[in-house]
């Protein structure tokens, strides 16, 4: 078992080589060949755009990009020995516990970001909710709520940390756990982007994201006091109270 217990200083991607890119060629060539790129699913869009403008740069390359959760992007490579040249991950401690020394030498930071809830028009008492009641409203049974996967997902484990957290913080002793028992297991999805979709579609009222995932899809979304966001470094004694164990 992997034990997760903040500070994170923030909520970071990382992009580690993990292979040599491209094939080798001499100085000032043009780069050829496959570029592949395992990535979180919530690095989708931006990468998705960068693909497009280097390939377009550099039209004899090919860009092969594998979205998943950055827990499974890197059991792909270690446990599956799927070939791989760079690795994008939403939280750095994967790849420095998952893959350095043997499968990587170095990572960089290289973007910071914060946990929102994220919600629609359609989503019951969406014109109820606010920074100051949310957790009100994910009690209610007839919400519908849900987060990625903690084992395959950092955006799932740190969900549960900011439940851990808003216990503290709000002074409401017992409501992780009251929380956590209005939120059935089918409502746990394999990567935080796959909520994406149930929220639009209005199969899901609420979902834990990163906050660039909800500007990306357009979402609404609740801002979080940063003493639970895991955002804001100057808080990390704070994020430290918060302890998750996921598998591996």
């Amino acid at each position: 078992m992997t034990k997760f217990a903040s500070p994170l200083k923030s909520v970071l991607f990382i992009v580690l080589l993990v292979t040599g890119l491209l094939s080798p060629f001499s100085a000032g060539a043009e780069p050829e060949g496959k570029l592949i790129i395992f990535h979180a699913g919530s690095l989708t869009v931006p990468f998705a755009k960068m693909e497009k403008e280097f390939e377009a740069r550099h039209p004899h390359v090919d860009i092969i990009r594998e979205p998943s959760g950055s827990r499974r992007c890197a059991r792909k490579i270690s446990d599956l020995k799927k070939p791989c040249d760079i690795m994008a991950s939403a939280d750095y401690t994967v790849i420095d516990n998952l893959l350095i020394p043997k499968y990587a030498e170095w990572n960089i930071r290289f973007a910071t970001n914060r946990m929102v809830l994220c919600y629609t028009d359609h989503s019951r008492y969406a014109e109820e909710i606010t920074p100051e009641n949310w957790y009100d409203i994910l009690r209610r049974k007839d919400v519908i709520w849900g987060h990625s996967e903690p084992n395959i997902d950092p955006c799932g484990y740190r969900a549960l940390m900011v439940l851990q957290l808003a216990e503290k913080y709000y002074e409401k002793p017992g409501l992780y756990q009251k929380l956590i028992a209005n939120r059935p297991k089918e409502n746990i999805r394999p990567k935080a982007v796959e909520l994406v979709s149930l929220l639009k579609t209005g199969h899901m009222d609420y979902a834990w994201e990163y906050r660039s995932v909800a500007v990306q899809h357009g979402l609404k979304f609740i801002e979080l006091p940063d003493q639970i966001n895991l955002g804001n470094y100057k808080f990390n004694d704070f994020y430290k109270q918060a302890v998750v164990k996921v598998s591996g």
